[in-house]
């Protein structure tokens, strides 16, 4: 994990990588829980023996259970120790590239796209690129809009 002091610090990082987070396991467990909370039951996500028959040969996670994992993401990969609340601000652009098939791993990489002053912080603008331990292709790739309040 990157530490970062004070704010005005990131000011000299945008453009660049400003963390990587920890690997989270996607189990079934956890892509069935997303399931039940989000009621997308769809066999691709929650049919292991219908999935198997299916065009990636095993269950794969909902694309928007990746999307939610970004906020454990960021708390392992980089943090301000002046910041005494950082809020969800939106999302701009979001794409899968590549599906998440149950059993892998995944972690995020942060570049810091943009810092704008807010009052009482600041408003970060970072490209998420997701992994997977598998390989390939970025499975989400993301433009997070993030506020950091001292």
């Amino acid at each position: 994990m990157r530490t970062f002091e004070r704010l005005e610090e990131l000011g000299g990082w945008v453009g660049l990588e400003i963390g990587v987070s920890d690997w989270i396991a996607v189990h079934q467990p956890r892509i069935q829980a997303f399931a039940d909370a989000t009621e997308d039951q769809q066999w691709i996500h929650t049919d292991p023996a219908r999935a198997a028959r299916g065009p990636f040969g095993a269950p794969i996670a909902h694309g928007f259970l990746t999307l939610s994992l970004l906020p454990r993401f960021y708390e392992t990969a980089f943090r301000v120790t002046e910041v005494r609340m950082g809020i969800n601000y939106g999302l701009d652009r979001v794409r899968f590239p590549a599906p998440v098939p149950v059993g892998s791993r995944l972690r995020g990489r942060f570049v810091l796209k943009r810092l704008e002053p807010v009052e009482g912080g600041v408003q970060m603008m970072v490209e998420v690129t997701v992994e997977s331990d598998a390989g390939g292709k970025p499975v989400c790739i993301a433009e997070s809009l993030t506020r950091q309040y001292r």
